[in-house]
């Protein structure tokens, strides 16, 4: 904005506007000062970050890796009694156990294809 903006800005009758409009950037950039202040004394009173020995390492071993492996659901086990309920402890930690046959299966081509896919579906 040029200075003949702000001199027909304040020789209007519309003076208190553009005092308004100044008066509240001033309040919302002493705000924005205000929080950033804020926000460096909290980061202040964190603690320290760490040091470089003290960062996480690969173990002597090497990297670890994944494991890949099919699973298969473990049956909920059946209560002697149908009127009586199973407690936690009657049940297994997992919910599922490790398949005996570990190829994974794969689509025939041509058999199916989802929606979207842009496939011929069912043939």
């Amino acid at each position: 904005m040029s200075t003949a903006t702000f001199v027909l800005a304040a020789a209007s009758s519309d003076v208190l506007n553009v005092i308004a409009a100044f008066g509240g950037g001033l309040i919302i950039a002493g705000a924005l000062i205000w929080a950033v202040v804020f926000g460096m004394r909290v980061q202040d009173r964190e603690l320290p970050r760490p040091l470089l020995k003290e960062q996480p390492h690969v173990p002597d071993s090497g990297p670890v890796h994944e494991m890949r492996e099919m699973r298969e659901p473990d049956e909920v086990p059946v209560a002697a009694d149908k009127r009586e309920r199973l407690m936690p402890y009657q049940l297994h930690h997992s919910g599922s156990r490790r398949g005996k046959d570990q190829h994974r299966k794969r689509w025939l081509p041509g058999s199916s294809g989802g929606f979207g896919s842009g496939g011929l579906g069912h043939v």
